[in-house]
């Protein structure tokens, strides 16, 4: 069995903790571990492969995490990337990664982004809905619901049989699916046959079928498969349950008891963190005085409350959250506010992480920025430059290769170089050590997409 992971979203409700260039799933939420490595963890008993498909930033985050895996349990997973330039929804990415896999493998698809704590049951669940996907049945997952949730769309359903899909319901509607005992929040997890789903796409989603199929044949292979922008581009944007499984004749549920949450507000979230004696998140710097049910998601500062009860303080290093718990789902709204200030905040954390290691802005202000940068041994950025900012290097520890334009020198601890606007340039580790520099951006713009690319090790365009 397969298990397609879904990565795409970035969790906009969980922000600031939650950013588009490291989104929940990849944020390490529980003892070290992210969302998407719980995910690979629970799957590798009973599938043999994975198969993950994300954009390009996210691959960077998922092949590291992976690799993290692997090397801390000593073992091999044989995974295949599929990267999409751009998202459109579930249906493509599902077709998309059945088209890299042979017609009879059985698919396990599932979001990289959920809690799942009873892995028996799990096992279980998973057991049926394999046993069903080898008759040929398009199987989701339905999760008992333990209240009225208006977030969640329901499955309506009589044993393994599925007699409607709900949309996300009013709160008197929720009440009333919970008394009638035979509806299920959607878990967004599938399982079935790749030939069999993509020949149900093609009967009730042609137009999709037929543009993931021209996507696919255009498909550049390597070491990941990555789909062309125009093509992905030319796909019509639809989730699995509108596209296939409200329509089709095949589908069953498997009702499923598993301890499940999709984290997809911090009261969920809230839900599965220790606590002190008053309700508090056990945290290690915070001060607490007659404090009681909050939330704390500390960061580098000492958070202090004093008579305060059911609140959420969530902080970073550059963005602050403070809302009353029952206000979770506001937190999208936001982010929009931020996105329509052209704020960098929903995208990015103040440090970011690329696939030749990190960058962390020190401080930035018009006309300049700094930064520390940390490139990973063996790592090289790519062969760049920029038109409207000059960069100073200098380097903390390690040995930087630095190439600006035909000259190529090694540049040592507590030594510099410095790259001129619109000069060629390249940042490498060629020791064995991490190599530590602080950069200083000076320009009349200092924007992360200020870089023309000429040579990427990543496939970067």
């Amino acid at each position: 069995m397969i298990n397609l992971i879904l990565c795409g979203g970035s969790g906009t409700r969980l922000w600031p903790i939650s950013r588009t260039l490291l989104p929940k799933q990849f944020v390490p939420l529980f003892n070290e571990q992210s969302l998407f490595q719980k995910t690979v963890l629970r799957n590798q008993s009973f599938c043999e492969q994975f198969l993950i498909v994300s954009n390009q930033e996210q691959y960077f985050l998922a092949l590291d995490q992976m690799q993290a895996l692997q090397k801390e349990n000593n073992t091999h997973i044989q995974t295949q990337f599929i990267l999409e330039p751009v998202g459109r929804n579930t249906a493509p990415a599902i077709a998309l990664a059945c088209m890299a896999a042979d017609p009879d493998a059985i698919i396990f698809a599932t979001p990289s982004d959920h809690l799942i704590k009873d892995q028996e049951a799990y096992e279980t669940a998973v057991a049926k809905a394999k046993q069903l996907a080898e008759q040929d049945k398009l199987v989701t997952f339905g999760i008992q619901p333990t209240y009225p949730e208006t977030g969640f769309g329901y499955i309506e359903a009589q044993d393994e049989n599925v007699l409607s899909f709900k949309e996300k319901p009013d709160y008197s509607v929720a009440e009333s699916y919970l008394k009638q005992g035979n509806f299920y929040w959607n878990s967004g997890m599938f399982c079935f046959k790749a030939g069999v789903f993509l020949a149900e796409l093609e009967q009730y989603a042609p137009n999709i079928f037929k543009a993931c199929q021209i996507a696919y044949q255009h498909t550049q292979q390597g070491e990941f498969l990555r789909i062309p922008m125009a093509d992905m581009q030319a796909i019509p944007a639809d989730s699995i349950d509108y596209a296939v499984m409200e329509k089709s004749s095949h589908v069953k549920v498997v009702p499923s008891n598993i301890d499940w949450s999709d984290l997809g507000s911090f009261e969920a979230l809230d839900q599965e963190l220790e606590k002190d004696a008053d309700g508090n998140t056990q945290t290690e710097k915070a001060l607490l005085l007659n404090a009681k049910n909050n939330l704390i998601i500390e960061g580098e500062r000492t958070i202090s409350l004093i008579d305060i009860e059911n609140l959420m303080v969530i902080d970073t290093a550059d963005a602050l959250l403070i809302a009353p718990k029952g206000s979770g789902q506001k937190v999208k709204q936001i982010v929009e506010q931020l996105k329509a200030q052209g704020s960098d905040l929903p995208q990015i954390h103040r440090t970011a992480h690329r696939p030749w290691g990190t960058y962390t802005i020190l401080e930035s202000e018009e006309k300049y920025k700094i930064k520390r940068i940390v490139v990973k041994p063996g790592k090289t950025l790519s062969l760049q430059k920029h038109l409207h900012r000059s960069e100073h290097w200098v380097v903390v520890s390690g040995t930087a290769t630095v190439t600006v334009g035909e000259n190529v020198q090694l540049v040592r601890p507590n030594e510099s170089t410095y790259i001129p606007i619109g000069e060629k340039h390249r940042l490498a580790n060629d020791g064995r050590l991490d190599l530590v520099l602080i950069e200083a951006q000076v320009g009349e713009y200092t924007g992360e997409d200020d870089i023309i690319r000429f040579e990427d090790n990543y496939g970067r365009q």
